[in-house]
């Protein structure tokens, strides 16, 4: 009797590319590398990443400072000019803690400056670390009239959304360990 190998067919990973389910070469969470303070609001840190070392992985720490506005930004493809198709996604499951409310709105590329998005309440942890479901049903996303009314649909923003974005009025001390969006896997810069 023959016995036949078979042997599978990889193709090469492109140039800088993490192989599936790992990391990429430079920090990043869950293959997110651009957590970044946006200098809108008091903060800590100002502007720049949020990510710091923590034992064998990285985290994403911010502090929001005052009563007043502050903004927290993940970019969904690594870069700015990037956007990701999230229409056929059911939503996106987040590792983090809060010790105050906050939002997280989705911002697509037509439609990046201001405040007027469609957002969905990130609720408080009281300090404690929790994985939490958000789900992409258009009757969970709402706005707020302090921050005006998106003139798009929240439909027409998935097919094009370039970054998640965080924002709070309250001082909060937040920190993120993971961003898992339903059929989407960032690409490493």
């Amino acid at each position: 009797m023959a016995s036949l190998l078979v042997f599978p067919l990889i193709a090469p990973a492109p140039a800088g590319a993490a192989p599936p389910g790992r990391e990429c070469a430079t920090p990043s969470i869950d293959r997110y590398q651009q957590w970044l303070a946006s200098g809108e609001g008091t903060t800590v840190p100002a502007t720049g990443s949020l990510l710091v070392r923590d034992h064998h992985r990285y985290t994403a720490k911010i502090s929001f400072l005052n009563a007043e506005w502050h903004v927290a930004v993940v970019w969904l493809g690594n870069q700015f000019e990037a956007q990701a198709d999230l229409s056929h996604s059911a939503g996106f499951w987040l590792t983090y803690r809060a010790t105050d409310d906050l939002y997280v709105q989705l911002r697509p590329t037509s439609h990046w400056s201001g405040g007027d998005k469609w957002l969905t309440l990130v609720p408080s942890t009281h300090g404690r670390l929790v994985t939490k479901f958000f789900g992409f049903a258009p009757d969970r996303w709402t706005s707020l009239p302090e921050l005006g009314t998106p003139p798009y649909s929240f439909a027409s923003a998935l097919p094009e959304a370039r970054g998640l974005v965080f924002v709070g009025k309250t001082p909060n001390e937040l920190e993120f360990r993971g961003l898992r969006v339903d059929h989407y896997r960032p690409p490493c810069s």
